[in-house]
């Protein structure tokens, strides 16, 4: 597992038992930066998100695709429907939902992300693609992107933070894709184990499931047809101190979700 790897700002330990709709989500002003990173890019295998456009090719109606297209906002996440962070949580929280929508801002193989929002120990968000929807099609029908990098590039040695994905068409029912969250891999239908290689003007499509990176999904393993919403649940155990200073960098680190299949293409 990663260790606080990303910034060093305290997250309020009240935001621990809260679930915060997407026009709420913020967190406490006190201490660094978010985007103060506690290692230098060298040492952690991270960069700064600073280094691809800030704006990941916005353009009006979506997302500026490598072949020139427009890949639709809605193949994104467009809302964030709940955020329950857990311990030790908080970093890219201030920067909510903006931080968690558009394409994902991929590092390759050697380095992770910091364009990403920290769930802490146990912490949960729920997503949304409003008005649009996964549908169950050809392969893998949606991508979820972390931050995860090979350890001195060695693909059987990942910086892996895990979460266990479910979906559901109404936000009430959910499907649990099976995550074994075990000390070594392969770590089964668990995100945040494969590096994110697609990254606004590197020219990797981030919904081409065969270059883009991010761990796949399919439907049809759990048996559903369509999916409006999906949740996202930290199964990591990594230490958190009782009490400060505390890490705000714990947990699953979410850049974005892509829909590969969609109800609207």
């Amino acid at each position: 597992m990663k260790n606080a790897h990303i910034g060093c700002r305290p997250f309020a330990a009240a935001m621990a038992t809260v679930a915060m709709v997407a026009a709420a989500c913020s967190s406490s002003e006190a201490g660094a930066p978010d985007d103060a990173s506690s290692d230098s890019p060298g040492d952690s295998g991270y960069f700064d998100a600073g280094e691809v456009d800030a704006k990941k090719n916005e353009v009006d109606g979506g997302f500026l695709g490598p072949d020139g297209s427009i890949i639709a906002a809605d193949r994104f996440v467009t809302a964030v429907v709940s955020f329950t962070p857990g311990d030790c949580a908080g970093f890219g929280a201030s920067k909510m939902p903006e931080v968690v929508e558009g394409p994902p801002v991929g590092g390759g193989a050697l380095a992770g992300s910091l364009d990403v929002v920290s769930l802490g120990n146990g912490g949960e968000i729920v997503v949304s693609f409003e008005p649009n929807a996964i549908v169950d099609g050809p392969g893998i029908d949606f991508l979820v992107f972390e931050n995860p990098f090979w350890i001195g590039g060695d693909p059987n040695n990942p910086a892996a933070e895990l979460g266990e994905v479910s979906v559901s068409e109404d936000g009430i029912t959910w499907k649990t894709f099976p995550c074994a969250a075990a000390s070594t891999p392969p770590y089964g239908q668990c995100a945040g184990w494969h590096p994110v290689f697609s990254a606004p003007g590197n020219g990797i499509s981030p919904i081409d499931r065969t270059v883009a990176g991010g761990d796949p999904f399919d439907l049809a393993d759990v048996g559903l047809s369509t999916a409006r919403y999906v949740r996202i649940r930290d199964m990591t155990s990594e230490p958190c101190p009782a009490s400060p200073p505390k890490p705000n960098t714990n947990g699953f680190d979410l850049d974005a979700v892509a829909i590969v299949n969609a109800a609207d293409p």
